[in-house]
């Protein structure tokens, strides 16, 4: 039998969905799942999208290019103006959504063998790229007790090496729901601007931001154009997951005339996708405030109500539409996956992700999973009941 690559046996499991056999069983047995593991709203995109699909003429479905339709290009320039980022078409490569900009950025800023430092915990898809590109992440551990804050600036000159090209950060954070300030932006940024390196952000939630606070980007990083790279994606903004179109931006010419290479050996991103993201543009400002206004009622509805029960914590998030809870149990792994297999409360349970996964160092994250606040609020409801009456019976709990 041919021999699997070591790249292959490397790359890791994703737990957000390994879990989803189990889930599967547990539905063919008749139990119904509340599936709080993914990033999946059920939000509805803008309707203008479903307008614009319905009305393609195109007989054909032909290539774009490789950079994307230059109208939706320029859709993002005035889109990312109106956010105060100054952008020019030419920054911008559409992608296949968000993960394959993350891609692009590890092939074309770090060789194999270099490293990336990232706060933890992380986007767990985040190790996945690192393995496909060959580079090496380095954890800089934050903590719940925290409420998973930046770490000290000391904590990052420690793990600077010979072989250290770039800082990742995503904000507001998955799988924290942690929103970064303005200082501590440029924190990084100071970082960066010492040792010459990238400073990559995700920035795929920075509709989500609440209680008043504000989202500060890094493209708004003053005399840092060369060493800035931004990570976007239609996904959560416009509830449009499946659609996969992000986007790769950098104000450096030659990492964009490199990353370049890389979008012409993929070919191009979604026609189709490209003219749902364009007209999602479009999405009137009453969408986003109803958007708004039902993910602070389900994150005030999921984190009180995570706080009431008996030896759980969870910070409030200040972004996107993740926390990170602590539970009263010995191994997160075991009890998401128990939940499923050997536990249903009036035939339904509830699908929650390990965050371990979501951890580089071994051992931590063993009593936290991530919960996504994406379901409407009766559903939110019933699920976290089950969850407290599957912690109360739960073998493995420590209180």
């Amino acid at each position: 039998m041919p021999r699997v690559s070591n790249k292959g046996q490397e790359m890791p499991a994703s737990p957000i969905r390994r879990l989803l056999p189990y889930a599967n069983l547990a539905k063919s047995r008749g139990v119904d799942v509340y599936r709080l593991n993914i990033g999946q709203p059920d939000i509805k995109a803008p309707s203008g999208v479903f307008n614009a699909l319905k009305t393609l003429a195109d007989s054909t479905m032909a290539y774009t290019d490789s950079a994307g339709y230059p109208y939706y290009r320029d859709g993002l320039v005035e889109y990312y103006k109106n956010i105060g980022i100054k952008l020019a078409p030419e920054d911008i490569i559409v992608t296949n959504g968000g993960s394959e900009a993350i891609i692009f950025a590890f092939l074309t800023c770090l060789d194999p063998g270099d490293e990336v430092i990232i706060p933890e915990p992380f986007y767990a898809n985040y190790n996945g790229f690192a393995v496909q590109a060959g580079v090496k992440i380095v954890p800089i551990p934050s903590s719940i007790q925290n409420d998973f804050a930046l770490p000290p600036v000391e904590e990052f000159e420690k793990r600077i090496s010979a072989r250290t090209r770039a800082i990742l950060i995503c904000n507001p954070n998955n799988p924290t729901g942690y929103l970064y300030s303005q200082q501590e932006i440029e924190q990084l940024g100071a970082i960066v601007k010492k040792h010459d390196l990238f400073l990559m952000a995700d920035e795929v939630y920075r509709e989500f931001c609440y209680d008043g606070a504000k989202h500060y980007s890094i493209m708004q990083l003053p005399g840092l154009e060369e060493n800035t790279v931004l990570f976007d994606s239609v996904s959560k903004r416009y509830s449009m997951c499946g659609v996969r179109i992000g986007a790769f931006i950098t104000r450096n010419k030659e990492l964009i005339k490199n990353a370049m290479k890389f979008a012409q050996a993929r070919l191009c991103p979604s026609s189709i996708g490209q003219n749902a993201a364009y007209s999602a543009l479009f999405a009137p400002k009453a969408y986003f405030e109803e958007v708004y206004n039902e993910y602070i009622a389900r994150r005030n509805f999921m984190v009180q109500t995570l706080n009431k029960m008996e030896g759980v914590y969870s910070p409030n998030p200040k972004g996107a539409f993740y926390t990170v809870a602590k539970l009263p149990i010995d191994d997160a792994d075991r009890f998401a996956q128990w939940m499923l297999e050997s536990f249903s409360y009036t035939g339904k349970t509830v699908m929650v992700a390990p965050a371990t996964g979501f951890y580089a160092t071994p051992g931590l994250g063993k009593n936290e999973v991530r919960l996504a606040y994406v379901l409407k609020i009766d559903d939110l409801r019933e699920a976290l009941f089950i969850l407290k009456e599957g912690l109360a019976i739960y073998p493995g709990r420590t209180l």
